[in-house]
């Protein structure tokens, strides 16, 4: 009889599974630091955990590419690669010396990024710490976001102090002692 009930409730037709709780998860507690601290605030705590990660990434990407020098296209065919990684949608809009510009058409958290611009701020710290560690600077600047109801993201990572048009938006990220 309890085996007959357990497989009825898993045939049920309803989106509850480990990617969902693991995103409804990260919502919440975003929404809870940003009502209790405030965005400004809570992207330095998200910034903290982002950079981490873009720590991690940067070693595990010059470790399988067996360099920490890229090229300015190698860069950004890294940055869209590990977003694909996580099943976000980003392309490259344009590249120079100086600057790769992204853009984004499905944000790694889904719907639970809307109104949880703090969010962003891992897309930011992932961003400029691989391309910092690799170019020994990087300022980047999100132009556009999901999370705040554009209707994608767009990114700029200039790679050249003084080359970027500074905003309030916008996070410096120098690079590591190689």
């Amino acid at each position: 009889m309890q085996k007959s009930l357990v497989d009825h409730f898993a045939a049920l037709p309803m989106r509850r599974d480990r990617e969902a709780f693991l995103l409804e998860l990260i919502r919440g507690l975003t929404g809870t630091l940003e009502d209790v601290i405030g965005c400004e605030d809570s992207e330095g705590f998200i910034s903290v955990v982002g950079a981490r990660i873009g720590e991690a990434m940067s070693r595990d990407y010059a470790e399988a590419l067996e360099t920490t020098e890229l090229s300015t296209e190698q860069l950004a065919a890294v940055l869209v690669d590990l977003k694909r990684r996580i099943e976000g949608g980003f392309s490259i809009e344009s590249i120079s010396a100086d600057e790769i510009v992204l853009v984004n058409s499905r944000c790694p958290f889904g719907d639970y990024v809307k109104g949880r611009e703090s969010l962003c701020m891992m897309t930011s710290n992932v961003f400029g710490r691989i391309s910092a560690n690799n170019s020994g600077y990087a300022y980047v600047r999100i132009d556009e976001a999901i999370a705040r109801g554009d209707g994608r993201c767009r990114v700029v990572v200039s790679l050249k102090p003084g080359m970027a048009r500074q905003s309030a938006s916008g996070r410096e990220y120098f690079g590591r002692d190689k």
